[in-house]
């Protein structure tokens, strides 16, 4: 697919396509990282971590797909899959059929998951699920960092005696824990009004399907999907250091998502926004 969107933040790159209704899927090559996969590209397809929302088509509908892509690449290893656990057994089975249809091997490690659940990845990296609300059971991921870190009572003694210390069995060390990114979408703003975590997170992603009065903040809670009037309720709350808004309703051209946010959000807030939308004024596909 041409025309993928690319925003970079301090220290990841947000590469894919977002656009409300159509098709959602963000690739983070730093971390290995694709969430949702409502098209499927070449670019995503490395990913070895797969991270699904919910089971509508606009964020799962490429998973045959993006599995199929993985193997002409030569990436033999099945990708881990989390998602929410009410669907496991729906996806598992169409690869199943699909694996029957492309007489080829669509197999997956799927990860069960419900808010709060916590998986490890590689390395000091985990994922934690939170919830968020749709009209599907949905979740939100957070990608933390275990970093472990020298007690400071301890900041004073030589390497040497640090080691010594640890052959004899010694805790020298505490774990500090570093929010990454943060992937929330399809969802009422109330997700973030019971994970205050997320105004943490270093880059926080997040729906904002609707942005003016072109729809009413009633119709948009009816669809379980965020206004950017509730985010300007809100903006001071946000900590992060690049907020990636993204799956913007088909009521806007992508140049218009760039004029509302730059007319409507404070500058302390803007500043940090990064508008997930494709540098041209017409959205892919």
């Amino acid at each position: 697919m041409s025309g993928l969107t690319s925003v970079k933040t301090e220290a990841l790159t947000l590469r894919g396509v977002s656009l409300g209704g159509v098709f959602t899927s963000i690739h983070v090559p730093e971390l290995s990282a694709l969430f949702d996969v409502g098209t499927a590209t070449r670019a995503g397809a490395p990913a070895d971590f797969l991270f699904l929302s919910h089971g509508h088509a606009d964020h799962i509908g490429a998973l045959t797909g993006y599995l199929g892509i993985r193997g002409l690449i030569g990436k033999q290893k099945p990708p881990t899959v989390y998602m929410p656990e009410e669907i496991v057994d729906a996806v598992q089975q169409s690869l199943v059929h699909m694996s029957e249809l492309q007489r080829y091997d669509l197999s997956i490690e799927a990860v069960p998951m419900a808010a709060g659940s916590v998986a490890k990845m590689r390395g000091d990296l985990e994922v934690q699920a939170f919830a968020t609300h749709h009209v599907v059971p949905s979740l939100g991921y957070s990608l933390v960092r275990n970093i472990k870190k020298l007690c400071s009572e301890f900041s004073e003694l030589s390497g040497a005696e640090i080691a010594r210390r640890k052959r004899a069995g010694e805790d020298l060390f505490y774990i500090e824990q570093r929010t990454e990114i943060s992937y929330c979408t399809d969802t009422l703003i109330q997700a973030l009004d019971n994970n205050p975590t997320l105004y943490d997170s270093r880059v926080l992603v997040l729906e904002c399907t609707f942005l003016d009065e072109r729809k009413t903040l009633k119709g948009a809670r009816a669809g379980c999907h965020v206004h950017l009037d509730e985010i300007l309720e809100r903006a001071q709350l946000f900590r992060n250091q690049s907020l990636v808004l993204m799956h913007f309703s088909q009521l806007y051209k992508p140049k218009e998502v760039v004029e509302i946010l730059d007319r409507r959000c404070p500058p302390e807030l803007r500043e940090r926004i990064l508008p997930f939308v494709p540098r041209s004024n017409s959205w892919p596909g």
